[in-house]
């Protein structure tokens, strides 16, 4: 599971549907609907995170934005409602691995994109707003 921090215009056709796939499924978690994942990773800013139910609902609804603004229809009425959300912190150093490991998956897929990726300012999903440090420990390195 990947819910990355990086704003979805970055991603690829794949990587927009994954993490479309990716956050229903976290939301399921957050929402105790499955039983698998429960202790995934990725999910541990979202439950750090004063609502994580709308959080992870807020974080959905920008990769329906993305989504349509390329000509796709992702159904919207599968996120949950959704009320104020505080945005959550991503450390610096998180928001660079998550660079270069996009940018290594692009260089494959889709070769055109990865100059857009390192360019400054990036852009950060909504949700999300930079902090000064390294990896965030919840992060798998690979």
């Amino acid at each position: 599971m990947r819910l990355w921090s990086l704003h979805p215009c970055y991603l690829d056709r794949q990587w927009l549907l994954a993490v479309w796939r990716e956050g229903l499924l976290a939301q399921k978690v957050l929402q105790n609907r499955t039983k698998g994942y429960k202790n995934h990773p990725q999910l541990m800013r979202f439950r750090t995170s004063e609502n994580p139910l709308w959080a992870i609902g807020y974080y959905l609804r920008e990769i329906v934005q993305e989504a349509k603004n390329r000509g796709y229809v992702f159904d919207s009425s599968k996120i949950g409602t959704i009320d104020e959300v505080t945005k959550i912190p991503v450390t610096r150093g998180q928001i660079r691995y998550e660079q270069d490991h996009l940018a290594r998956k692009l260089l494959i897929r889709d070769s055109c994109r990865v100059p857009f990726l390192k360019q400054e300012p990036y852009l950060l999903h909504p949700l999300f707003f930079e902090v000064e440090w390294d990896i965030e420990e919840w992060e798998l390195i690979k």
